[in-house]
């Protein structure tokens, strides 16, 4: 079974027992600790990360644990992106790809880096965005992208 339709099932049966008002930190904390806890028992035997061909990597990539996708929600003023991409530097991540619009003054942006170097956890990134976020007055949410690509299919 593949990675993604693992956490999928997961989540599911979060959603499916918390009820779909849950907080989705909680549900995704709750993933996160599940799967890390049976993904040993679930991995191909003598996989290896960096042996498999291309076209493997390219799929693995799609809903990768070590991407954070990174949006930005709110009223458009100076500083939103340096504040974001500072954070990013910082943590030694690299940005993959960004798309940012203004519209009638409300800011939207949407940022995929690579976290695969960083000398910080996600959970940890995300904290620094929230805190950030509180600071410029925006919503910051940070989700790997295996467990968003797997929560947004729900």
């Amino acid at each position: 079974m593949a990675n993604e339709e693992l956490i999928y099932r997961i989540t599911r049966a979060v959603y499916g027992r918390l009820g779909t008002g849950a907080d989705e930190r909680t549900v995704e904390g709750l993933v996160t600790d599940i799967y890390h806890a049976i993904e040993p028992a679930v991995a191909p035997r003598g996989s290896i990360q960096g042996g498999a061909n291309p076209r493997e990597r390219a799929a693995r990539a799609e809903g990768s644990a070590e991407r954070l996708i990174v949006s930005v929600f709110g009223v458009d003023h100076p500083g939103i992106v340096a504040a974001v991409a500072q954070i990013l530097a910082a943590g030694q991540c690299s940005i993959i790809d960004i798309n940012q619009t203004v519209v009638q003054g409300k800011f939207a942006m949407v940022i995929v880096a690579d976290i695969s170097l960083s000398r910080e956890s996600a959970a940890a990134l995300k904290d620094r965005f929230r805190e950030e976020g509180e600071r410029l007055g925006v919503r910051i949410y940070a989700q790997r992208e295996d467990l968003f690509n797997a929560m947004h299919r729900i």
